[in-house]
Parts: C-alpha cells; structure tokens; sequence
C-alpha cells in the first residue's frame, strides 16, 4: 500500500478530514494537516486504534453497534381547509456485546470441587486405616498382657477412636464401637474362699497403683457419642418447634368493651379498640363526620362508631372518677350551727380597712386564738353571741374571682358606704356582685363622726338602685357606724349574727372536712401555701387534700396568728402545707382516702378545665352568637359595659336596653365609669358577656384576665357605632327569613327530541329574563307540576347564559318531559335581613 495524504485517505475511507486528524493525534501519532503524507505503518497503528476503541480486539470483535435512519412523511391540516406536508426523520442506534464465555470458567470450578472432594476421601481414607492399624497394635498389646494386667485392664477400658470428621457416617461409627466390645474381654479376678477378691499376682499384676486412662481416648470416645445422638436430638428438637408456636392467629374478630365519655377524642377511641385512627376516620367518613385525630367526638357518634366497627360499648360519665373517689367517704353528720362568713366591700378609702382593724382590736386579745396576720387573707373573731369570720378580701375583685370557678364562700356581704361620699362606682358595683350571687347585704354607713356625715342622703342613693333600707319597708339593714370612734360596731355584729341566724348556718363537725380555698401562694422556704376556708367537717394534720388541679397531704396546719394547729373545724380559715401546687382562689377542697385516687382526678380536672376554657372562648364572641341561636326561647346578649363620664353611661346603657324584641334582648350585666378592671373582665367571664368600652381602656390585669380566657373586648368612641355593632350582634342571632323572586316565565311552543340532550322544549321568553343557572318550574294551567333545574339554555346553536323577554330559545328541563302551552317559571330565592322591628 503506497503512501498517500490525509486528504486522500479521508477521501477514500468516506470521513472528514477534520475528525480523521483529530484520530491521527489521538492514536500518539505526529500531528499534521490536510496535505501531510501517511505511511502504511501509520495506517496500521491508526486502524488498530481505531479498533481498540470500538470494542474489537485483534481476534472477533467484542461489540458492534449498528446504526439506522428511516425518513417518512406525514400530513397535518393546517386549517382552512389547506394540508402541509412533514418530514419524519426516525434515527436508531443500537449495540452489540459480545457476551463472555462462562463453560471455561465453570468447567475450572467443577475441575477444582472434584479435586477437593477427591483429596477430603484420600484424607478420610488415611484416617480409617490409621484408626485401624492403631486399634490393631493395641488389641495386639491388650491380648499379650491380658493374663498379667486384668485389674488393670478392666479400670483401663479403650473403645475405639473415632476420628471427628464431618463426612464419616454414622454408620460407620456404629460399627467401629460394635467391632470393638467384641475384642474387649471381660475383667477377671479371684476370690478367696471368704468371697474377697484377691490380686493375681501371677497374672502379673504388680500391686495396688492402676495405670491412668487414656484421656485422648476418652475425649475421642465422648466425641463419637456426640456424633452418634446429633442427629436424634436434632430430628426431637425439629418435632418439638413444629407442635409449639408463639403466636397463633385468631379465628373469629376480638371483640373489646370500650368505655365511652360524654366526648372522646378520635385517637383515643382507636386505642381503646386496638386499631388504627385511620380506621375510625374511615367509619366517621362514611357516616358524614369529618374528623382529625386530636378532634373531640360526641358521646352518641362514639358509640356508633364502636359498633359499627363490632365492639361492645360501657357509657361513663365524666365526673366516675370524683364519684368514685367520693363514695367511700361520708360527709355527712350531725349537723350543728357554725359561724357566719363575711366578706366587706365597698369603694376606696370609704374606711373597709379600718372598721376591719378596729373589730379587730376591739374583740381579739394579742396573742389569743384568732388574732390576725395580714398575709393570710382570713380571720375570726369572737363576740358574745358567737364566733364571726371576715374573709379580709380587697375591695370585691377576690369575690368575684371566686364566684368565676363557681365557689360559694361567703354567706353575708358588708357594704361599706362613707357618709360624707354617698354611692361611688366601685359601690355600684359591689351591689351588682352581690344581687347577682343571690348574698345578703347588710350596709355599714361609715364616717359618722365626720361633720359632712349625711346618712339620710346614703339611703336615697343607695335606695334608688333598689337596695332598701328596712324602716323604710325594704329588707337591708342600714347600720350607722364610725371606725375612728368605734360607734356601732357592736350593733353592727349583732346584725351580722342576726342575719346569719336567719340563715340558718349549719355544718357537721366529726366528719372529713371540705371547703373552699380563699387564696394561694409559693413560699421559698415552705413550698406552696394555700389559705382554705373550712366549710365542713374537721381538718387534721396528715389528712390527703385534692383542691382543685393539686392534691397532696397536710404537713403542717397554722392559725391566723401562724401557731402550729393540729385540727380545725367549720368556718375557720387554715393555711396548709403540703400541696403539689397553689390552687385557684376559689377551688374547692376536700379530705379523701386515697393519694392514688387524688391524682387520677386532679389530672382529669386538668385536662377537663383546658376543654372548658376552649369552649369559653368560642361561647364568648360576637361573631359566634348565631351559633347559640334556639337554645333558649329568648337569647340574650351580655355585655359589661364601662364608660367615660357619668352621662355617656346612663345614655348607652337605655338605647341598649331598648333594643331587641319577644326572640332577642340585651342584658347590661355589670355597668360603671372608669377604665376596665379585673373585676369586670372576671364579671364578663362568669356571665358569659362581651366587654365593651367607650372611650376607657383596660388596665394590665384586666387584659390579662381577657387574653388567657378568650374574652370579646371592644372599644368604642362614637355611641352610635356601639349601638349598630350590638343591633348586628343581634340581628345574626335572628332566625333567617327567604323570599322567592321570579325572574322569567318561558312559554313552551314546540318540543323536540335531541340525541344528545334529549326533549328540548323551543320556547318563547314572554315575561323577564331566563336564567341557567337559577331554579325553575314547570306550570301546567297554572298549577306547579314539577320543580328543578335546567339542563341546557341555546340561543340557536350558541350555549347561553340568559335569554330576555320577547326572545325565541331552545330549554332542555332536567329530567323531565314538558308539553307544548306549558309555562316554565325561573325563580331564585333571596335571603331577607330581618329586623329587630320585623
């Protein structure tokens, strides 16, 4: 082959000649241009390069790939009754690998297992005839000195060795120990004509010492047993697994008691039943439920649930395990009289504290029992017609802090009102507090040494909000009193005691004690102190207390005067020690049996209050009031309400009251001038009510008595806004009314059948406008027939939405047949806002 240019070459082997050079360079030959010169060595090199890196080796080639194109052509309409013509181009491309030859490769390894295999036997082999030529040399030996050492002989026993190799059978250790008790002989001895056995000395035996067994015998011997009994305890070990499972299916579904609450939560009620929440989400979809796994089920759809999923149901009430805990125990005794508890409240600086300090002063002895600290909140005092105890709360914000849990700690209020001062709003208030728990006042006109006093002028006031005095025929007792001189002080107690006996004030003694708690706090050194009020029985050191969410045993009990007591009775107030936490004012506490017991229920109490306070949030808002709507024949809105200034109030508080009507009305639950107090946001929380300020912000503890409960706070600055937001509030708490409104009437000329919508009625719009989507009837003589829907509207061949009077059309009535004359009415329904005067 002549030496020729890369040109040439590319020429004549159909390639570019840029890729060809680029080849030349790759295959480590010189670089050169078109016009370079290329040897047949260089030709060589470059085709087993060429080779190489498509897979072929000098011999058959290891891979091929092979490549197609196909052309075809295709038409498209390209619109407007005009085609084009498309040219498709299809490129494939495939490759070939030659798979290796594996018959070598196997042939080698079979080669290799038979060799193995081959030298295993040889190596068993040896070891047989080893085995034999020993056991052979030995039986030799044994026999030469069986008449020498026959005492020796019968303690020195050699069965045969049985090498431990994995490939000898068992049979062939069964016939080595068999070959070997028939060359074993029996041991012989001699007896004396006593019967003892004596030594043949004759037969070589050389005295008392014996020859030590063969221990690799002996190790060989134990091995072969091995051997010999593996495979039978390995065939009762396979028996024995196959009798024994460790868990057998059940034939027929499990069937539970599932104990249901008033609500229980989705995945609560799955764990009851052992199954998935899926699943119990699946039944409640099916029934229509929609429901996530933390979410809270009624009792009655529980029920359905767990027998609809076969399982047997056990109703609980909420409160079992406060029953339960409480049965075992008997509150109830002998009844005997107990003293009166008392809370004063009035308006600030109208002397609350100093009528407290001058009782007691006047009726406590320094160092006698009942004396007073202020921290604890309580004290008792005693007069000659019986004991009193004054709960020494802060104006009323600790009263209605209580009476927000539902506690009842007070039996009779003193409502202290100056002489000088007359009604103030913090007054108001506290008769508000007290007419709405149902406690009976008792008015303490106090200032009577000033020379401004006017009592007179104190019992107009305080008659005009219907809180009477009794000489003018109300049932309040008005007492003149002076806390700086102590005149009426005593008149004052007998009226509390008089009071108190109209009450008619009873509590048993030796029974376990319950109360109410009256404040709490942490102590660094002691721990959580609580201050109770003993209500009934008696409280002893040691007893178990649950109060509230807490609970714990009574480590220590100190009077008011902080001296260590070991017992209390009715109405006397305690601090203890030894609770777990400290207790909202007002929880009540009693004595139970069991630890265990009090914490199960203070943890449900926990829980039940978290619940409780979420439905508080929802009942409480403006915007959910439609929601109670039927609950009660008239609904009520409550509403707290504080204003700027003395007029603004007065104003406000008649234009609420006027509004509403037989369904819906406005209820003022509590009313004043000044910012927004706790005592109103805890008024707000036990009525249910909505606080609304005009022009008055609330102060820190006010807010944040709202934030953690949830409370509806608005604030107002015009009066006009608050009465339009109320009269809203009231008007969604309306039942809704609708009113029908015909849109069209389409008269039906001619019918017709259509394969693809069915009857299609042709139709001439006679009155209005005829709409698809709205509801319609059909009348025939001007008596409704039928009522639904349309199914098609067609102006021509065009869908349309409506089609107006004086206009032909094509209707399509769903799933009914219309009659040429028939009228179809086009109707929608309207919702009406109703009015408080409708």
């Amino acid at each position: 082959m002549s030496e020729v240019t890369v040109k040439q070459l590319a020429n004549d082997i159909g390639a570019p000649v840029e890729r060809l050079l680029k080849q030349i360079t790759d295959a480590g030959l010189s670089p050169r241009n078109e016009a370079g010169v290329v040897s047949d060595a260089e030709k060589q090199t470059l085709l087993a390069f060429l080779k190489k890196s498509h897979g072929e080796s000098e011999g058959e080639p290891q891979k091929i790939t092979l490549k197609r194109k196909t052309t075809s052509t295709l038409k498209m309409s390209a619109g407007q009754g005009k085609s084009k013509t498309v040219n498709v181009e299809v490129r494939k491309k495939r490759t070939y690998v030659k798979r290796p030859d594996v018959s070598s490769e196997l042939e080698q390894q079979n080669k290799e297992e038979a060799e193995k295999a081959a030298k295993l036997a040889e190596e068993v082999a040896l070891r047989n005839a080893k085995l034999e030529q020993e056991t052979l040399e030995k039986e030799r030996l044994s026999k030469e000195s069986d008449e020498k050492r026959v005492t020796e002989e019968a303690s020195s026993k050699v069965e045969v060795v049985i090498p431990v190799v994995a490939d000898v059978p068992v049979e062939t250790v069964e016939k080595n120990k068999k070959h070997q008790k028939k060359k074993e002989k029996p041991e012989e001895s001699l007896e004396d004509a006593d019967g003892k056995k004596k030594h043949n000395k004759s037969a070589g035996h050389r005295g008392p010492r014996q020859r030590e067994p063969d221990l690799k015998a002996v190790i060989i011997d134990e091995l072969a047993d091995d051997v010999v009994e593996m495979p039978r305890k390995l065939k009762a070990k396979k028996k024995k697994a196959k009798k024994t499972h460790a868990f057998e299916m059940p034939v027929s579904p499990v069937v539970r008691e599932v104990a249901i609450g008033e609500t229980i939560i989705v995945s609560e009620l799955a764990d009851k039943m052992s199954l998935k929440s899926s699943a119990v989400i699946k039944v409640l979809m099916g029934m229509g439920v929609m429901a996530t796994v933390n979410e809270s089920i009624e009792q009655e759809m529980a029920v359905m649930v767990a027998e609809e999923l076969g399982h047997n149901v056990r109703l609980v009430q909420e409160d079992a395990l406060e029953t339960e805990m409480l049965d075992g125990i008997d509150y109830d005794g002998e009844l005997t009289p107990r003293a009166p508890v008392i809370s004063v409240m009035g308006h600030v600086d109208h002397g609350k504290t100093s009528l407290l300090d001058y009782i007691r002063k006047a009726k406590v002895a320094a160092g006698e029992s009942g004396g007073i600290t202020q921290h604890i909140g309580a004290y008792h005092v005693e007069t000659d017609h019986g004991m009193i105890t004054f709960l020494d709360t802060p104006g009323h914000a600790a009263f209605t802090a209580m009476r927000a849990r539902g506690a009842k700690s007070t039996d009779i209020v003193i409502l202290v009102v100056a002489a000088d001062d007359g009604m103030m709003p913090q007054t108001e208030e506290a008769i508000q507090h007290a007419r709405s728990a149902n406690m009976p006042i008792i008015v303490a006109i106090n200032k009577m040494d000033k020379e401004g006093a006017d009592p007179d002028r104190v019992k107009n006031e305080m008659a005009a909000k219907e809180v009477v005095p009794e000489d003018w025929g109300g049932d309040v007792q008005f007492v003149n009193v002076s806390a700086h001189t102590g005149e009426g002080i005593d008149t004052l107690l007998d009226a509390v005691l008089l009071q108190a006996e109209m009450l008619e004030l009873m509590a048993s003694k030796n029974v376990p004690a319950k109360g109410v708690v009256v404040e709490s706090s942490l102590d660094k050194g002691r721990g959580a102190v609580s201050t109770v009020l003993i209500q009934n029985g008696t409280l002893r050191t040691g007893d178990i207390v649950i109060a509230g969410q807490f609970y714990g045993r009574v480590r220590a009990m100190l009077d008011e005067n902080a001296k260590t007591i070991k017992d209390a009775g009715p109405s006397l107030p305690v601090e203890i020690l030894g609770l777990n936490g400290t207790p909202d004012a007002g929880d009540e506490f009693v004595v139970v049996e069991s630890e265990r017991k009090a914490r199960e229920v203070a943890e449900y109490r926990e829980s039940k209050s978290r619940k409780d306070r979420l439905q508080r949030q929802q009942a409480s808002k403006l915007e959910n009031m439609f929601e109670n709507m039927g609950k009660n024949e008239v609904s009520t809105l409550n509403i707290v309400l504080k204003t700027d200034v003395r007029g603004s109030l007065e104003a406000l508080t008649a234009a609420l009251i006027d509004i509403g009507n037989s369904e819906v009305q406005v209820r003022i639950v509590g009313s004043g001038v000044g910012g927004i107090t706790g005592t109103d946001a805890n008024l707000a929380l036990t009525s249910n009510a909505v606080v609304v300020g005009f022009n008055v912000r609330a102060d820190a503890s006010a807010r944040k008595i709202i934030e953690e409960e949830g409370l509806d706070l608005r604030y107002y600055s015009v009066i006009y806004d608050i009465i339009d937001h109320v009269k809203q509030a009231l008007t969604g708490m309306l039942a809704p009314e609708f009113k029908e409104e015909i849109l069209g009437i389409a008269e039906v000329r001619e019918t017709f059948r259509s394969p693809k919508f069915g009857q299609v009625a042709g139709c001439m719009v006679v009155e209005g406008t005829i709409h698809r989507n709205k509801k319609i009837r059909v009348l025939r003589d001007d008596v409704v027939i039928f009522e639904g829907e349309l199914e098609s509207l067609r102006r021509f061949k065009d869908d349309v939405n409506e089609v107006r009077s004086g206009t032909e059309c094509g209707i399509g009535v769903k799933n009914y047949d219309v009659k040429v004359g028939d009228k179809i009415e086009v109707f929608d329904k309207i919702s009406v806002v109703r009015t408080l005067d409708s």
